[in-house]
């Protein structure tokens, strides 16, 4: 896993929950929760790079919610309804600096005892360290997604250079879902002319099955917008020499960039699903009666 340094700055949030736009039918998300700003993991393709966000210094510089604690106990005591917590949306909840700050357990101990339910995305192994307040908040749901977009180590190391490898997601997963914890796979985005082949996708579904994902969540393609694009197509010159040329041809200045063959490959995963029994969807959170009954 490569090494890079950040500059690690604290800084007080005004709000931390955000409202997901709903119906979310594939996360299942009622609230956003982001205890950190930026990330270490550095993928070539992330999305949240996109200027749009207008996150400075993206790649060197890690912003700390000092106060995120404090205000999800006061926004999670303001709320009268129940819905999914999600992590993990425009940075891993579980990159290495956690290991230092620890928001994100904090964070799960709070929710715990709130009685939200959760669902975790991440590319970490470091998830395993909450796994006991994870298992509590089990007792009303939760659930932790593993982004994989190639379950070829080597490849991981280029695209995706200071996360976990796919093999120790894997491994992660399996321990989750020993434990009881929903676990599945979030197979996005699947880069054109990289990921996007049957060898790819048997290999990840393959994985997957052995790692015991009850569902995987795809999504054939990926997205490229200004400033993503340009640190996107800057580490295809380093890395794949003449695929920046293939992407202009193909996608010019698309935002939405389907894999090739997407047909195909859609009918080797629904194939491979079926015989795994992997869900292509994940189970969502459905409120107790009991818990709408004790919210009166």
């Amino acid at each position: 896993m490569e090494e890079t340094q950040f500059n690690l700055t604290s800084i007080k949030a005004k709000t931390l929950l955000s409202y997901v736009k709903q119906p979310d039918t594939w996360f299942g998300l009622k609230y956003g929760m982001n205890l950190y700003r930026g990330c270490q993991h550095q993928c070539i393709y992330c999305d949240t790079r996109s200027e749009c966000y207008q996150i400075e210094n993206f790649e060197n510089e890690i912003l700390i919610k000092e106060n995120a604690i404090e205000l999800l106990r006061k926004e999670l005591a303001s709320k009268r309804k129940k819905g999914v917590i999600g992590l993990g949306s425009m940075n891993d909840p579980y990159m290495p600096v956690e290991k230092e700050f620890g928001l994100t357990a904090q964070a799960l101990e709070v929710i715990a005892e709130f009685r939200f339910p959760i669902h975790i995305i991440t590319k970490s192994d470091l998830v395993l360290k909450d796994l006991q307040i994870i298992k509590k908040i089990n007792k009303v749901y939760a659930a932790v997604s593993f982004t994989v977009t190639t379950a070829d180590d080597e490849l991981a190391k280029i695209i995706e250079p200071a996360a976990p490898s796919p093999s120790e997601r894997f491994r992660a997963m399996k321990m989750l879902s020993d434990n009881g914890i929903l676990s599945g796979v979030v197979m996005m985005p699947i880069l054109p002319f990289i990921e996007d082949n049957e060898e790819n996708i048997s290999n990840i579904l393959k994985q997957a099955h052995k790692s015991k994902a009850k569902y995987i969540i795809p999504s054939f393609g990926m997205t490229l917008r200004n400033r993503q694009r340009e640190y996107y197509y800057k580490k295809l010159d380093k890395h794949f020499p003449g695929l920046r040329q293939k992407y202009i041809r193909k996608f010019g200045d698309n935002y939405s960039c389907s894999a090739n063959n997407v047909t195909q490959l859609k009918q080797i995963f629904e194939r491979l699903c079926h015989s795994f029994g992997i869900s292509q969807q994940m189970i969502l959170y459905e409120q107790k009666i009991e818990e709408q009954l004790s919210l009166f």
